[in-house]
């Protein structure tokens, strides 16, 4: 099954998803395209290098509708099956997470419900857990939806908070145990899911 991963920034989520395709942990679905809506970021450089094909539609320069929309006719026209949000910063609108519904999986660094929806990404969800004192946290693989990481969960992965850490070192380390693993586990779940009929 085609699949399309969605990207904002480094890509760590992405290079996970071609190293378990490279392994043969991914074999359900092989990712054809990488969809970044800023310039310039390393993800692209990362799928490139991979001989995977790139695609840049500013978001900021298109604004959100001209955005979805040819976000969306870029789907259809590569016969994309599973769309991936890996460090993808963009909220989609629910016009266009209902036209792909259950076809749109997100990782969130966090065991959702905790520390998740409109504000909480990247090192601010690892912030607020050490803020809030959590022993626990970890990542968590989900359907996408309307509401911003509301959808049903596919995956969790509980990570230790140690003492001493510091929101950068969390994040290394619910990426590292967590993220990197769940991803392409649900990624293939899905994908052998939809191929059967029950997607």
């Amino acid at each position: 099954m085609p699949i399309a991963v969605l990207v904002s920034g480094g890509g760590t989520n992405l290079q996970a998803l071609l190293d378990a395709e490279g392994s043969g942990t991914l074999h359900s679905g092989t990712v054809t395209l990488v969809i970044s809506d800023r310039p310039g970021v390393f993800a692209l450089e990362r799928a490139a290098k991979a001989g995977v094909e790139t695609l840049t539609l500013d978001r900021k320069a298109l604004g959100r509708e001209a955005f979805e929309q040819a976000l969306a006719r870029t789907l259809q026209e590569r016969g994309i099956g599973l769309v991936v949000l890996a460090g993808f910063l963009s909220i989609l609108s629910a016009s266009f997470t209902d036209r792909f519904a259950g076809r749109i999986i997100n990782v969130h660094p966090s065991l959702i419900p905790a520390f998740c929806g409109k504000g909480f990404y990247g090192l601010k969800v690892h912030e607020a857990a050490l803020v809030r004192g959590v022993r626990l946290t970890g990542a968590t693989v989900h359907f996408v939806d309307s509401v911003p990481d509301g959808g049903p969960i596919i995956d969790q992965k509980a990570v230790r908070v140690l003492r001493g850490d510091t929101p950068e070192t969390l994040q290394q380390r619910v990426m590292k145990q967590a993220e990197w693993v769940l991803l392409p586990r649900a990624a293939e779940k899905v994908c052998r899911d939809i191929l059967r009929g029950r997607g």
